[in-house]
C-alpha cells in the first residue's frame, strides 16, 4: 500500500547543508532519499538519521542518470568550499550542469516539483552592493573559481529552459555564507577555518587585510528558507537570495572566534587569493515579501554550537 507521505529525494544529502534538510524533512513527515556520492559529504552526518524507516540513503553520482519515484526533488549536489571544487574542476562543472540535467530529467519524467540550490557565487566580485537577484553578476569566466561560479550559472540558465519548455515546477536559492554544526572540518571555509584553527591553538590565517565582508547565515535559518520557498506559490520560481544581511569583516570573525573559542591564537595576514570578493551581502527583500522570510539567528548565537560541534570532532 502507498505511503500518504510526501516522497522527496536531496542530492548531496549527507554534506552539510544536506544533512541538516534531511532531518528537518523528516520532521515535516515525510519519505526522504539521501542521494550522494560522499565525495564531500560524510556519513557521519547523517548517522542520527538511519535509524528512521522513513529515510533511506543511496550511493549515486548525479552526473550519471537516476530513476525513482519521488514527489519533490531538491538538487544540492555539488563541493562548495573552493579546496573541494577546485580539486577536480572538471569534475565540478560536470556535477553542476550533467547533475542538473539529470535530475530536471528526472523531475521532468515523474512530474516532480524541483529546487535548486544555487550560491551567491553566481554574482562573481559584485560590482553593486547588496546584491538582488536582478543583478546579473560580474564573474570571471576562465578563472580557478569558475568551475563553481560558471557551472551553478549554467544549471540556472537549464532550470528556466526546463521551466519554459516543459512548464517543470522550478525553485531556485541562491545561498550566501552558511556555518553550522557538520560542516566539513578541512574545506578551507572561512568559518570552519577560524574556528579549528583556533581550537588548535594555531595562527588564525587572513588573506589581504580583513577588510574584505561577508555576510553569515546559520544553517536553521536557511533551511527554513529552503521549505518555505518549496511550499511558496507555483508561480514564484526565484531566483531568491537566502542568507543574513547582517555584514561583517573577515577581520571581525576571525576576532569572534578568538573570544569564543577563548584560543590563545594570533592572527597571521596571507596574500589575498584571486577573484576573491572584496564584498558579499544579500538583498533578502524578495524573501521577506514572497516567503515571509529572514534570519533570526545572530551570528554570536550560531557560532556557540557551531564551535561545539567542531570542538567534539577535534
Amino acid at each position: 500500500m502507498k505511503s500518504d507521505k510526501k516522497r522527496v529525494a536531496v542530492t548531496g544529502g549527507s554534506g552539510f547543508v544536506g544533512s541538516h534538510l534531511c532531518a528537518r524533512l523528516l520532521k515535516e513527515d515525510c519519505e526522504v532519499l539521501c542521494i550522494d556520492n560522499f565525495f564531500t559529504g560524510t556519513k557521519q552526518n547523517i548517522l542520527p538519521l538511519l535509524d528512521n524507516p522513513y529515510f533511506e540513503c543511496i550511493r549515486h553520482d548525479v552526473t550519471f542518470p537516476l530513476y525513482l519515484e519521488v514527489d519533490e526533488i531538491y538538487n544540492l549536489a555539488c563541493p562548495a568550499s573552493p579546496i573541494h571544487y577546485q580539486h577536480d574542476p572538471v569534475q565540478t562543472t560536470k556535477t553542476s550542469v550533467h547533475g542538473a540535467i539529470n535530475m530536471l530529467g528526472l523531475a521532468k519524467r515523474v512530474g516532480a516539483k524541483i529546487f535548486q540550490a544555487s550560491t551567491s557565487e553566481v554574482y562573481g566580485d559584485p560590482e553593486i552592493h547588496p546584491q538582488t537577484e536582478d543583478y546579473w553578476g560580474h564573474v570571471n569566466p576562465i578563472g580557478r573559481r569558475s568551475c563553481y561560479d560558471e557551472g551553478k550559472r549554467c544549471a540556472e540558465t537549464l532550470f528556466f529552459d526546463y521551466h519554459r519548455q516543459h512548464n517543470l515546477k522550478i525553485k531556485i536559492a541562491r545561498i550566501f555564507n552558511t556555518y553550522g554544526p557538520n560542516m566539513h572540518p578541512n574545506d578551507g571555509r572561512v568559518v570552519s577555518n577560524f574556528i579549528v584553527q583556533a581550537l588548535q591553538g594555531k595562527d588564525i590565517t587572513v588573506y589581504g587585510d580583513g577588510s574584505q565582508t561577508r555576510s553569515f547565515c546559520y544553517v536553521d535559518d536557511l533551511i527554513e528558507g529552503f521549505i518555505r520557498l518549496m511550499n511558496s506559490a507555483d508561480d514564484f520560481t526565484g531566483p531568491v537570495n537566502l542568507g543574513n544581511p547582517g555584514e561583517f569583516t573577515i577581520l571581525e570573525l576571525a576576532e569572534k572566534v578568538i573570544d569564543f573559542t577563548g584560543s590563545k591564537s594570533k592572527i597571521a595576514f596571507k596574500e589575498l587569493p584571486s577573484d576573491d570578493p572584496k564584498q558579499r551581502r544579500p538583498d533578502i527583500s524578495l524573501a521577506k515579501e514572497k516567503l515571509g522570510w529572514q534570519p533570526s539567528i545572530k551570528l554570536e548565537e550560531g557560532l556557540k554550537p557551531t564551535v561545539d560541534y567542531f570542538a567534539g570532532l577535534i
